[in-house]
This record gives C-alpha cells, sequence and structure tokens, in this order.
C-alpha cells in the first residue's frame, strides 16, 4: 500500500470535517492546484482509505426516535454467518458487529417509538434462529460523532 502524506492527511483532515467543500477550497486551502486534490482523492479511494461517500440522514426528520444498541448472544458464535443475513432483512437494524465479551454480536437500530422498538425485538430479533438472548441500552442522546483523528 502506498504511503499518505502530510497533504493527504491535510486534504482528509478537510473533507472529513466537510464532504461537501469544493476540490476549488480544498485546493486553497492546501496552496496546491484543483487537479493536484482530485488526483490525491482519486488515488486515495483506489487506495481505499476514502470508502464511501454521501449525505448523513438525520434519522428523527423521519420519524426514528429511539436509537438503541442490543447485545446478541447465539447458540454458537459460529451462528454469526446464518444470523446476518437475517439482519440485513431489518431494514432499522443500520450496524452489526461480531463481537468479544458478553455478547456474540452488538447492533444498532432506529425504532420510531417503543411499540415500533418491541415488535423489531419480539417480531423479529428474537425470532431469529439461534438468537438465545438480547440485552438492550437505549441511547438518550448522542454526544460526540466523528472520524476517526486524521
Amino acid at each position: 500500500m502506498e504511503k499518505i502524506d502530510k497533504l493527504d492527511r491535510k486534504i482528509l483532515e478537510i473533507i472529513s470535517q466537510n464532504a461537501r467543500i469544493p476540490f476549488k477550497d480544498v485546493a486553497e486551502i492546501c496552496n496546491v492546484s484543483r487537479a493536484a486534490i482530485h488526483q490525491r482523492v482519486q488515488k486515495m479511494i483506489e487506495m481505499k482509505v476514502i470508502v464511501g461517500s454521501g449525505y448523513h440522514i438525520n434519522p428523527r426528520a423521519l420519524g426514528y426516535n429511539t436509537c438503541t444498541y442490543i447485545g446478541v448472544k447465539l447458540e454458537r458464535g459460529s451462528m454469526y454467518k446464518d444470523v446476518v443475513p437475517e439482519f440485513e432483512k431489518i431494514s432499522e437494524i443500520v450496524e452489526c458487529h461480531f463481537t468479544t465479551g458478553p455478547y456474540t454480536m452488538l447492533i444498532k437500530l432506529y425504532a420510531k417509538d417503543n411499540e415500533h422498538f418491541m415488535e423489531l425485538l419480539n417480531g423479529r430479533i428474537q425470532e431469529i434462529p439461534g438468537v438465545i438472548s438480547t440485552e438492550t441500552l437505549i441511547s438518550l442522546r448522542q454526544s460526540i460523532k466523528r472520524e476517526i483523528p486524521v
């Protein structure tokens, strides 16, 4: 893998704060040409330093008022590969991690309200073969959301 240099890090720092900033503005800040910025960003995409792009949607604006983290215990850890496709069918699940510690998996989901959450938890998640127990943590407020330091 190619190395990331000081200019690449500066570019990452700028675009991670505002992905919609025009390359001409990034070039101005970095004191290089717009073409140089474009080439560097393209190189970092090819190197998979930059993965994905898009807009962040505010779940509350769409009526999803409850954010929960659910620790899931499976009968056997090897069932992970069978459970993930079932979780993928539940669009409210936005993250899924295979973990160490007390849970086999940790998922994050958004629900519109407590009734919707109960339907997802009891009617869908706990009905998946291999799921033996769950523990729910409700997020009252997200205080920090950021990218890793560049």
